[in-house]
């Protein structure tokens, strides 16, 4: 069984067991968190939410809280003396799909 959830203004295609990387979310590590935004449920039937399934849960457990990689943004204009150089590091959630009920 998989479902499609969405958080942090994206879709993801998750089923048990999976683990991903979201927007950051409110918790610690090791909290439990339920997806209530669910768009669509598979496997021998396929349920298709207008727009969510209703009553359909997604339940996850907080895995890690970190921040990605650093992304370097440099700006140059050329033969003019214009250099600006700026790193932005994302935070994002890991989590891990404990279960889907519909």
């Amino acid at each position: 069984m998989y479902a499609v959830i969405q958080t942090g203004g994206k879709q993801y295609r998750v089923s048990q067991g999976d683990t991903l990387r979201v927007e950051k979310l409110a918790g610690d590590k090791g909290a439990t968190v339920t997806f209530d935004h669910v768009l669509l449920l598979g496997g021998e039937a396929i349920k298709v939410g207008t727009p969510t399934v209703s009553g359909a849960k997604v339940n996850a457990q907080i895995v890690a809280q970190d921040r990605a990689k650093k992304v370097i943004v440099f700006k140059l204009k050329r033969r003019k003396n214009y250099r600006r150089k700026k790193g932005h590091r994302q935070c994002f959630t890991e989590i891990r799909i404990t279960g889907i009920e519909g």
